[in-house]
């Protein structure tokens, strides 16, 4: 006996290797030669793949689809956590400066995913805001290259926040796994 279901047909794009999200030759996670040498140039390629993860499992879908909060009763969605990562990297700033912290890009706690509907003038502004705090957290961090210097109110070491900013990165792209094949059926690692 069939059941219906209404949870869409798990699918791939790769052909190579079906359980893939991308096949290997047109994956931009994956690069000629060898890995990169030395500690920070590690970490930031770590960050640099979840990154395009992140953005690898939103690519395709609509206003709508990013906004759906397809794993109830999370109020989880794609454009949930674009919004969340903007929100944390410019919090991630606050933790290595001695001066006033940035406001909320959002407002109070959980606007990141109560705000994302979907309207695509909310999306495309949420990917901007995720680039612009991106590339202010990055150079911010720069100016400070020995992992080991201590930074912020608290002390936190560069190494420890990036490890951190890693590690959320990570923990997102398992989330966007699971909301992505929620939403259309694609799957893959």
């Amino acid at each position: 006996m069939e059941r219906m279901s209404d949870q869409p047909a798990r699918w791939t794009q790769a052909t190579v290797h079906p359980d893939m999200w991308a096949d290997p030759d047109t994956d931009p996670r994956n690069s000629e030669g060898t890995a990169p040498d030395g500690e920070l140039a590690t970490l930031r390629d770590y960050l640099t793949n979840y990154r395009l993860t992140l953005r690898m499992k939103c690519e395709g879908l609509d206003a709508e689809q990013l906004a759906r909060r397809s794993v109830p009763p999370s109020t989880m969605s794609l454009l949930g956590l674009i919004r969340h990562l903007a929100e944390v990297e410019r919090d991630w700033r606050n933790w290595i400066t001695d001066g006033d912290p940035l406001p909320k890009l959002y407002g109070a706690r959980d606007a990141d995913f109560d705000g994302a509907v979907a309207e695509q003038a909310l999306v495309d502004a949420a990917y901007a805001d995720l680039a612009r705090e991106q590339a202010a957290t990055d150079a911010a961090l720069a100016a400070h290259p020995d992992l080991g210097e201590r930074l912020g109110e608290d002390r936190i070491a560069v190494r420890e926040l990036l490890v951190h900013r890693i590690e959320e990165y990570a923990r997102h792209c398992g989330h966007a796994d699971l909301l992505r094949e929620c939403v259309d059926g694609r799957v893959g690692q």
